[in-house]
This record gives structure tokens, C-alpha cells and sequence, in this order.
């Protein structure tokens, strides 16, 4: 009876045991680790989401990796990253291979309104730029504009936008959205390309500085004149809008669709806008007077 009593013992003891590693390993949106790839170009709206989900989930531990936007895409197809931030548009064929590699529907996760800007020089004689020099400038041997590099968010966006493959585009190459604001002034006659995140923040200091250093071009296409301020973002009249969204290889509600669904609440969003972007998700407030 002793033996049966003890065997019945360890047998339940080894199913509580299988049960708690089950468990640990099942899988949970407010704890973990967790690695997103991001273009540098939005490497600031990223981290401050990242920053924000942690602060609510404690036992969340999330790093933002930077990564051209175009590598971090295949990563994501080969299984090395969870969670990428893409911009551009994926192609029918891009969409196709997506879906077949991971066994999940496309499904992008929009969440704010970003803008790829020109900068020249704060003491430059030019106050504007049109769609036509923008074209042609890049289709020039002069190589006027200057970008952060080969498969980067804001050469993929610039080219689409104007229906050019990126590799057809002529262009100088200063590495890093900031670098190039720091440099345009050796380069009086070059414009910058970067990204609206690299200085959209309000009240930070080094957005700040960046700021006073450059002066953002308006668009001016068919006459008119387009500005990439909150208005020209909301209505996505600004030529060079463009939406950012996540795409995620995790079929479960582990921690990276929990970090999505947090970038795209209320709260996410008022992340978003204290970086100085347009929230992609706008929440109505209704008050009852009585």
C-alpha cells in the first residue's frame, strides 16, 4: 500500500510539474522579451512606444534594433524578427511571399502618419522645392540630394512615390538621418533627405538643435505649396506622407502582437503624437451634459 500511495505521489508531483512548464512556456503579451527592427528613420517613435508598453507591462523587456527597412523585411521572412516597422508598400509578390513564409495573412498594423522632408542650410536662398526638381534632380549625374543609404526607408518611399526603382535614382550617401542635418552645411548646394522622426519631437533638446540647424522645404506640386505639419499630415495632402506599420511573424497573442495592439490604443496613439507625428487612429471623446 506504501509503494502504491508513493508512486501515486511522484505521478502526480511529474504532471504538476509538466504543467507548470507548460505554463512558463505558454504565451503571454506582459512578460518576455522582445527585439523589433525599425528603419533609423523611425527609430525615435519605436522606442518611445517600447518605452511605454514596458512601463505599463514591467516584466516586458523590449529592444529596438535599428535595421534598413528593406533587410528588416527579410528577416522577417526568414524567421529572425517578430516585429519589423515598414513604411513603403510591399508588392503582390511581397504580399504573396509574406503570407506563404509565415502562414499568416497580411495584415499591416498602421499607427501614424510620418513624412519624408528636404532640408537645405537655415542661411540657403531656397524656400521651396517642386515635384519636378525633385524628379529630375534624382535623375541627375549632379547627385543634389543626399540620403542616409541604399535600402533605406526614405530612398524606398522617395522612389515609389515617384513610380522610379531606388536603383535607378542618383543620389549622395551620408550614413544616419541625423548625420546628414549635422553635415548639410559642408554641402551648401546639396538637399538632405530625411526623415520627419528624426527631429519631430516637441520639446527635446537634440530635435531641438536639428531643428535650428536646417530649413524643411515646402512641396510645391501643380502651384500648390505642401508643408509637412500636422495638418498636411492628417490630410495626407503633403506629398511625401507616409503611413508606418507593423508587421509581425507571431501567430499567438505573445508579446508582439501585445505590443501592437498597445501602439494602436489610445494610449499608443498619445505616444504617437507627443513624438510629434499624426496618431494613424484618431479617438473621438464624447461628453454627456446632463
Amino acid at each position: 500500500m506504501k509503494n502504491s500511495f508513493k508512486l501515486a505521489v511522484v505521478c502526480i508531483l511529474g504532471l504538476l510539474l509538466v504543467g507548470c512548464k507548460k505554463e512558463e512556456k505558454s504565451p503571454s503579451y506582459n512578460k518576455g522579451d522582445l527585439t523589433i527592427y525599425t528603419d533609423e528613420s523611425f527609430q525615435s517613435v519605436t522606442e518611445a512606444l517600447a518605452e511605454g508598453y514596458m512601463i505599463n507591462y514591467p516584466e516586458t523587456r523590449i529592444k529596438v534594433a535599428t535595421q534598413k527597412e528593406d533587410l528588416g523585411f527579410l528577416d522577417l521572412l526568414n524567421g529572425k524578427a517578430k516585429v519589423v516597422v515598414m513604411s513603403r508598400n510591399l508588392t503582390q509578390e511581397e504580399v504573396k511571399t509574406f503570407e506563404n513564409r509565415t502562414d499568416l495573412k497580411f495584415l499591416p498594423s498602421k499607427f501614424a502618419a510620418d513624412a519624408v522632408v528636404f532640408v537645405v542650410p537655415k542661411d540657403s536662398p531656397r524656400e521651396s522645392i517642386s515635384m519636378d526638381e525633385i524628379k529630375n534632380g534624382l535623375l541627375s549625374d549632379k547627385k543634389e540630394f543626399i540620403f542616409d543609404g541604399t535600402n533605406s526607408s526614405n530612398l524606398n518611399f522617395v522612389a515609389e512615390k515617384l513610380k522610379q526603382q531606388p536603383k535607378d535614382l542618383k543620389f549622395s550617401i551620408i550614413p544616419g538621418n541625423q548625420k546628414i542635418i549635422e553635415e548639410l552645411g559642408k554641402y551648401p548646394d546639396k538637399i538632405g533627405v530625411v526623415g520627419l522622426n528624426t527631429f519631430s519631437r516637441p520639446y527635446d533638446k537634440t530635435s531641438e538643435k536639428l531643428r535650428d540647424m536646417v530649413k524643411v522645404l515646402p512641396v510645391v506640386d501643380k502651384g500648390k505649396q505642401y508643408t509637412a505639419d500636422f495638418e498636411g499630415l492628417r490630410s495626407m495632402e503633403y506629398p511625401f506622407t507616409r503611413v508606418l506599420y507593423f508587421l509581425v511573424n507571431e501567430g499567438n497573442f505573445n508579446i508582439a502582437n501585445g505590443f501592437i495592439r498597445f501602439s494602436c490604443t489610445h494610449l499608443g496613439q498619445k505616444i504617437v503624437q507627443k513624438e510629434g507625428l499624426q496618431p494613424y487612429n484618431l479617438y473621438k471623446r464624447e461628453v454627456q451634459m446632463r
